[in-house]
């Protein structure tokens, strides 16, 4: 799931996404352009989930989080007795992704660096939803220095990354 509230003017993000296109073996939902009133349809979300093994949230990373509509559809679409609680196993061990972008680089986000925290710490919230729900969570694949990321660094981030959604790489780690 692409959730970046103006994709098209989104460099990093868009060429992310082309990438994942192009391979043709992943759905990419896209949910500002799904949502643009922000209704969420829970019933069709749900069953996009339950068909596929491996979910992915992509997202540019805003004041240490995601964007405001990806927030709201995890609080709709993760209900009670659909990912948590009784009966609640519809996730079970599916894979969690995240992959961010974001503007700062990698030294910025460690402890006595500008935000004083990593990105994993940063991202707890994802990780522990992924334990609440069952889902097994993965390292996060971050590309960093956006605003620095050269026309050839973008294509090799954008190969790796579809590698990386596929589960054709195992390890990823903060680009930039």
């Amino acid at each position: 799931m692409v959730a970046h509230p103006d994709l098209e003017t989104s460099r990093i993000n868009k060429r992310l996404t082309a990438e994942i296109e192009r391979r043709g073996n992943v759905t990419v939902h896209r949910l500002y352009e799904t949502y643009p009133d922000e209704k969420i349809d829970i019933a069709r979300e749900q069953a996009l989930l339950r068909a596929h093994d491996r979910i992915v949230l992509q997202f540019p990373f805003f004041w240490y989080s995601s964007p405001s509509l990806l927030k709201k559809w995890m609080d709709e679409v993760f209900e009670l007795g659909f990912a948590h609680g009784k009966g609640g196993d519809k996730l079970n061990g599916k894979e969690l992704l995240i992959a961010i972008s974001s503007g700062g680089a990698e030294s910025m986000y460690q402890a006595g660096g500008f935000h004083n925290y990593s990105y994993s710490e940063l991202l707890r919230p994802f990780q522990q939803s992924a334990n609440l729900t069952g889902m097994i969570y993965r390292p996060p694949f971050v590309v960093g220095r956006i605003r620095e990321v050269s026309d050839e660094q973008l294509e090799k981030y954008a190969a790796d990354y579809a590698d990386y959604v596929e589960g054709r790489s195992a390890i990823s780690g903060t680009k930039g």
